[in-house]
């Protein structure tokens, strides 16, 4: 595609600053309504509910630019999806409703309350509550939750997309997954005394398993429905709603009310529509505009728009007021990788790092409205926060002179080649990526851009190893949040070595720090949050120093929510809105 010329991108740079003038001059913040937008306010959604109602009923409509990688609860990593589960797929333990700092609560969901850990720390017991049933009727049990967690964990050839906490902390042996060993007993990681009692056995304390509870991998599955790689077509549904006819991937599918489903049992209001519909692999621009006209409610992805509705929403005053700008806990950042010529020389990784021109690349994102500078991994709204920025440049921008001299370092004096990875139906990080390449063509280092779809990127190119080292992905553009609100939910799967997987690989770098791991492994023993939070500022530093990862801005998404939206508001939990609590205005 064609390349803006630098000029353009310091010229956006600046339209990009003075759009957020305009936001912040138009901005009144809180809840008060200066006569657009009708009852919303601009920027309300991030601590307060938008248009609170308790009213039942209507057709919720969300819409994708691609797809989740998965809707199977078990095998998906996507925040976004994380988030659209509850609507089927209730776990353990879950988020309150709320927005603001309430939303990082941790309450009991199928679970009459949060675990209980035995004194050595090492066994973590969950009772369900009485009455619970899947959608066909069949009581839930404890074995429902443990065959859930069994194939999720354990059946990394099958299920790889999601999350791997328990398979690195349970202490379940060399236990082979519920496809190759059928008798669950032999699955000693999880015991189940009886049918409402669950007991996880862990090898070493973990200080903040209640969040593992949460995560959609403790959704019970009945093993007779369970179809492996192909259960995300016909999800059993524990929660309110359920798959009328399935999923179809390419397509998508609506959610219908699970009669089944006892309102009484939930801690969260999450059964407002009555039905819910789910489109995929739509055209970003085109998904951006049934947003702002109404036809569309949410856009599920959950990023914020494009950058030609930002361009909308910030010059139009009623749109301004219908939109929340939240700063998130996400960072974006570009891994640079060490497996790929000439990266396995530190120098030539530091060239990189020296080269960025953040500016550009915030510009490539949609300018600071998109997100503020990043000069390290951890996020500022992330407990521990510390501000480091140890390959700092003038204002951003890049240092000539620190760049040529690491060429020189690692024997690449006039430049070399290599390939940029992006999801390509993203345009602001095809954007980012060709201010990169602009930037990186200064020094003579020649880029490729490579783009791939956003539901298989973490699954099958730059989530996979193997794909990786073929296609030369030196550089590759990727985004995380805290899988959690703490330093072990954001840094543990993206730089532990024990999180490297052939498929569905979120450490990218592939990093296999001894010091980074022991750090990681001896925070989450750590009883104490201040210590804790002392180890991850050490871990963040220690990231930093591999010059595999140039962090580039803590994401600011601007979300949009149509005036026939209900109960609206930004969740912590995933830095969205709470998809769970959201209802459509009645006629």
């Amino acid at each position: 595609m064609t390349e803006p010329g630098r000029s353009r991108l310091k010229g956006a740079a600046a339209a990009g600053a003075a759009a957020v003038l305009l936001l912040s001059a138009c901005s009144g913040g809180g809840g008060d309504d200066d006569g657009a937008g009708g009852e919303a306010a601009r920027d309300m959604g991030v601590e307060e509910i938008v248009r609170p109602s308790d009213e039942q009923g209507g057709t919720l409509r969300f819409a994708h630019s691609d797809e989740f990688d998965s809707v199977d609860p078990g095998d998906t990593y996507y925040a976004a999806s994380l988030n659209f589960s509850r609507f089927y797929a209730r776990t353990l333990v879950t988020y309150a409703q709320a927005p603001g700092e309430a939303g990082q609560e941790l309450v009991p969901d199928l679970a009459e309350d949060l675990g209980q850990v035995s004194e050595d720390g090492l066994t973590w017991t969950y009772t369900l509550k009485e009455g619970l049933r899947f959608e066909d009727g069949t009581p839930i049990t404890s074995e429902d939750v443990k065959y859930a967690v069994a194939r999720s964990n354990y059946a990394l050839d099958v299920l790889s997309k999601g999350p791997k906490y328990f398979n690195q902390y349970l202490d379940a042996g060399d236990y082979a997954g519920p496809y190759e060993d059928d008798n669950l007993d032999n699955f000693e990681g999880i015991t189940t005394p009886d049918d409402r009692t669950i007991e996880f056995h862990l090898k070493e304390p973990f200080a903040e398993f209640d969040y593992l509870a949460a995560m959609p991998q403790t959704a019970p599955v009945p093993a007779d429905a369970d179809t492996g790689d192909q259960y995300f077509t016909q999800v059993v549904s524990s929660g309110p709603y359920r798959w009328e006819d399935g999923y179809t991937a390419g397509q998508g599918g609506s959610l219908v009310r699970n009669e089944e489903y006892d309102p009484d049992t939930d801690p969260l209001t999450r059964n407002r529509p009555d039905r819910i519909e789910f489109q995929v692999k739509q055209e970003a621009n085109d998904l951006d505009q049934r947003l702002l006209s109404g036809e569309v409610h949410v856009d599920a992805a959950g990023a914020g728009v494009q950058t030609a509705a930002r361009a909308t929403i910030l010059q139009n005053e009623q749109h301004l007021a219908n939109s929340d700008n939240p700063l998130t806990a996400f960072t974006r950042y570009f891994v640079i990788s060490p497996s790929v010529e000439p990266f396995d020389d530190k120098a030539c990784r530091e060239a990189i790092m020296y080269a960025a021109d953040k500016v550009a690349i915030q510009t490539g994102y949609g300018g600071p409205t998109a997100g503020e500078i990043a000069t390290s991994l951890y996020p500022p709204t992330v407990p521990g926060y510390e501000q480091i920025d140890p390959y700092g440049t003038p204002d951003h921008e890049g240092d000539p002179d620190l760049v040529r001299q690491k060429l020189e370092e690692c024997g690449h004096p006039d430049g070399f080649s290599t390939n940029i990875s992006v999801r390509s139906d993203r345009d602001y990080e095809v954007a980012a990526g060709e201010a990169l390449q602009q930037t990186l063509r200064e020094y003579g280092i020649e880029t490729e851009i490579k783009g791939y779809p956003a539901g298989s990127y973490t699954s099958e190119q730059a989530g996979s190893p193997d794909f990786v080292a073929e296609e030369e992905l030196g550089i590759m553009i990727y985004a995380w949040g805290p899988d959690w609100n703490s330093g072990f939910g954001f840094f543990s799967q993206i730089l532990h070595g024990d999180a490297i997987a052939e498929s569905g690989n979120s450490n990218l770098a592939e990093l296999d720090e001894p010091e980074i791991n022991s750090l990681i492994d001896e925070a989450i023993r750590t009883e104490d949050a201040a210590a804790r939070e002392e180890i991850y500022r050490e871990v963040d530093r220690l990231a930093m120093e591999t010059a595999t990862m140039l962090p580039t801005v803590t994401i600011k998404a601007l979300l949009y929510r149509p005036e026939s939206l209900t109960n609206v508001y930004v969740t912590p939990a995933w830095d969205m809105y709470d998809y769970s609590a959201l209802g459509v205005a009645q006629e």
